[in-house]
């Protein structure tokens, strides 16, 4: 079978419609946070029925609890595999406009939120690199180490000079 689009998200739906999908038989197709991005793939279930992804050109990129199909059977459910990422938590306008230009000069993408998130705390996320945890304990800039299911993934920075 092949997929050609999402038909919803788990974390978006009205709560008419979860409750529906939680009464399904649920299937889920893990996969790295890098495997996102693929407009074109193939998978297998946890059951392991096998799927095929054919995205069209524009679409969204997948995410956690993205519904691929629903049918008699039950459902098929993305879900995502934790990235291993830093959570910088600077204590100040100044401390986060150093550590994000640091961290923009070595072109690695940021993800960014805010105190009403489940971090409970502005922070910024960037993917584990020991060369940046190295740079956050010399500066002395708050950060954790986590597993966390990002709501985007990270994808590889493209620049020109």
């Amino acid at each position: 079978m092949i997929i050609d689009a999402v038909l919803t998200n788990l974390h978006d739906a009205p709560a008419e419609e979860r409750r529906e999908l939680d009464a399904c038989h649920r299937e889920t197709v893990v996969l790295p946070s890098a495997a996102l991005v693929k407009r074109v793939q193939r998978v297998v279930t946890d059951h392991g029925r096998e799927l095929g992804i054919r995205l069209p050109p524009g679409s969204a990129d997948l995410r956690d609890g993205d519904v691929l199909l629903r049918d008699e059977t039950g459902i098929v459910v993305v879900g995502v595999e934790p990235t291993d990422v830093l959570v910088i938590a600077p204590r100040s306008i100044e401390e986060m406009g150093a550590t994000a230009h640091a961290l923009g000069n070595r072109h690695l993408q940021a993800q960014f939120f805010g105190a009403d998130s489940e971090y409970g705390a502005e922070v910024m996320v960037v993917q584990y690199d020991h060369t940046v945890a190295d740079f956050l304990v010399a500066r002395g800039v708050p950060h954790d180490r986590q597993e966390r299911v990002m709501p985007v993934p990270f994808r590889h920075a493209e620049h020109t000079h």
